[in-house]
């Protein structure tokens, strides 16, 4: 039998689904939770094997969410669950680490069917180009953020950044840090080494 986790912020959809993984013998639902941080503090508290998750689920959405989940140890396969307007929507899926997609319209019994191909090693998703996975980072950045990484890289500090792109110190963080949430990056070393490896 395997642990189950399901996300969704949607009530009506929340109990549909937790209804139809009660019934099936091959899972246990453990909890249910209608936003990223309530998954996240379920998984902490009750480890699980599988997570369902609604590709737009807040606080955080389920990208970020797979990208807290990647580094953590034992953390659960997710299939993200999701509408089937935007067809980028399953290739962000996979590159930000899910194992499965499924549309919200998809029948009860493909949903079930996944459920069951992840929990056995699998990995569920519709056809897609995957050349396009291996999408450039630096495609992320605004023009202010591509000037910031490049001013970092000759040296400045943040007082010099502030002057040259004649914004405030404050403003000079506020860039920074989402220049290196974006490019999955800690600090300012770590950054002017990423801007010099991918140099064109």
């Amino acid at each position: 039998m395997r642990s189950l986790i399901i996300a969704d912020p949607n009530t009506i959809m929340l109990q549909a689904l937790s209804d139809l993984f009660e019934r099936d013998p091959r899972f246990s639902l453990v909890a249910t939770s209608k936003t990223a941080e309530g998954f996240l503090e379920s998984c902490l508290r009750v480890p699980v094997d599988i997570g369902i998750v609604d590709w737009a689920i807040p606080q955080l959405g389920a990208e970020r969410l797979l990208a807290i989940l990647r580094d953590r140890p034992n953390a659960p396969r997710i299939i993200v669950f999701a509408s089937d307007g935007d067809p980028d929507v399953p290739r962000r899926a996979m590159a930000a680490g899910a194992a499965a997609f499924c549309t919200r319209d998809a029948p009860e019994q493909q949903l079930l069917d996944i459920a069951t191909s992840v929990a056995t090693g699998r990995m569920v998703f519709p056809f897609m180009d995957v050349r396009s996975l291996k999408r450039d980072p630096r495609e992320t950045l605004t023009e202010r953020e591509k000037a910031m990484l490049a001013a970092l890289a000759r040296g400045r500090t943040n007082t010099e950044l502030a002057a040259e792109l004649n914004i405030s110190i404050n403003t000079v963080k506020f860039h920074l840090r989402n220049l290196y949430e974006k490019l999955d990056l800690k600090n300012r070393s770590q950054a002017i080494a990423f801007f010099y490896a991918n140099e064109r």
